[in-house]
């Protein structure tokens, strides 16, 4: 193996003590709270082909594949037949496919375990796989590739037709922990209402973001120095595209500003300096691809699909996201206290970002839009080929006025800050924590988007 690649396959130089060798693992083994992602049991382990992983930055992908890495290796997988290659350290398609070739001729000739670690670093990746796939080089092998810009890979994937294998599923997503995974991770009892509605506040706070879960456990807090990292992650990459820094910062804050408001590109370039609506488009697209943003479109009710010319609704696709670019917009001294909870407690904002988290949350599984008549419906997700609407209010008096739209569908429902489900007639209404931990996990959670 290349000896620059060794630091992340110390389980070639000493397989039993991989986990207390490899830098994530024993950075993983530091933590007060340690999650075990169910995704890793979708992985392929007897199925030949090219498989993806995507996810935002900071969300734990190479940690994921680290803990897949040591489970292989818990089940008698040969060390040799496991390597992980890192995308940083590969310039080009020309010196991938070098690697791939020495690598892989140095591996057992049985099932062959292959990690590529962020592949949007590599100049022209796919033209490498493409040609390593074409002459064979990756039979008998299980290849993950990874990457946190969603659209390169979604573009790459239509270029490997008929040569990723014959698995059920082979793209996954990383998405951080959802609300039920945060209580499972705290064994937390769900039946106890009050405690769900505590925990919910701190999933505000961090997402669902592992660092910042452990922040909280260690230090009571989020550390400005977590803040930090992703933001300068969200803007190392848009730089890397090419991107200007004063544009994303507009943007960003039009997004707050306007947060649960529809808007169009036009609407949003007129607060900007930005001159042109294509550019606001392309920003926003690049920072969706990147799982910065989630972009609602309107439902055209009809034929169950996004309605093109309608407003759109931007949330961030994390409210730890919320909090780092607010952050990154408006550094303050101790931003857990003078920022981050603040925001939870306020009314407006904290009714924004509630919805926001139940909009994202059930993006995981559904398609999921929102609803625009003689008044708005938040969530509109589609299930069984039809569309369920999905009202949420987060205060404690609601009005039958509010709830003028949401009265015309027949299956709709509430989901409230009080916290005992009851009736708003003829909607049933749930507690939002409640709401949340009764969306079912799907096995592989959002793996085959």
């Amino acid at each position: 193996m290349d000896p620059r690649f060794i630091p992340h396959n110390y389980h070639l130089v000493n397989p039993t003590e991989f986990d207390a060798l490899d830098p994530q693992l024993l950075q993983l083994k530091k933590q007060n709270l340690i999650f075990h992602s169910p995704l890793i049991e979708s992985f392929p382990t007897k199925i030949p082909g090219i498989y993806m992983l995507s996810g935002g930055r900071q969300i734990g992908k190479t940690t994921l594949l680290k803990q897949w890495m040591w489970q292989l290796l818990k089940q008698k997988v040969a060390p040799e037949a496991i390597a992980f290659l890192s995308g940083e350290l590969i310039y080009d398609h020309h010196m991938l496919l070098h690697l791939l070739q020495q690598q892989l001729s140095s591996m057992p000739k049985a099932m062959k375990y292959l990690i590529l670690d962020e592949v949007s670093y590599i100049k022209d990746w796919d033209k490498g796989i493409k040609f390593a796939a074409d002459t064979g080089l990756l039979d008998d092998t299980i290849f993950m590739i990874t990457g946190s810009d969603m659209t390169i890979i979604q573009e790459a994937r239509a270029r490997f037709p008929g040569r990723r294998g014959k698995a059920l599923v082979q793209d996954f997503h990383l998405y951080p922990l959802s609300f039920g995974e945060f209580i499972d991770l705290k064994k937390i009892d769900p039946n106890h209402i009050d405690d769900l509605f505590t925990q919910f506040h701190e999933y505000l706070a961090h997402g669902g973001y592992m660092t910042a879960i452990n922040d909280i456990a260690k230090f009571g807090k989020i550390l400005e120095a977590t803040l930090i990292t992703y933001s300068d992650w969200i803007r190392g990459d848009m730089l890397k595209r090419g991107k200007h820094e004063i544009y994303l910062r507009e943007i960003l804050g039009g997004i707050i500003k306007r947060y649960g408001s529809q808007i169009t590109w036009n609407t949003l370039a007129k607060d900007l300096s930005i001159d042109h609506p294509n550019t606001v488009s392309d920003y926003i697209h690049l920072l969706e691809s990147m799982d910065a943003i989630f972009v609602q479109s309107a439902l055209l009710e009809d034929r169950l699909v996004a309605a093109p010319k309608k407003a759109k609704k931007l949330m961030f696709a994390d409210s730890f996201i919320y909090h780092a670019a607010q952050y990154w917009l408006k550094p303050v001294q101790d931003p857990f206290k003078n920022q981050i909870q603040l925001a939870i407690e306020d009314p407006q904002i904290s009714s924004y970002l509630v919805e926001a988290c139940v909009a994202t949350h059930y993006r995981r599984y559904y398609p999921t839009y929102y609803i625009k008549g003689d008044g708005e419906v938040d969530i509109a997700y589609i299930k069984n080929k039809r569309f369920w609407p999905v009202e949420v209010k987060w205060t404690q008096q609601i009005q039958k006025s509010e709830l003028k739209q949401l009265a015309k569908y027949k299956n709709g429902v509430v989901l409230t800050k009080r916290k005992e489900p009851m009736s708003l007639d003829p909607f049933p209404a749930i507690p939002v924590p409640l709401a949340l931990l009764n969306l079912k996990e799907k096995k592989g959670a959002a793996s085959s988007r």
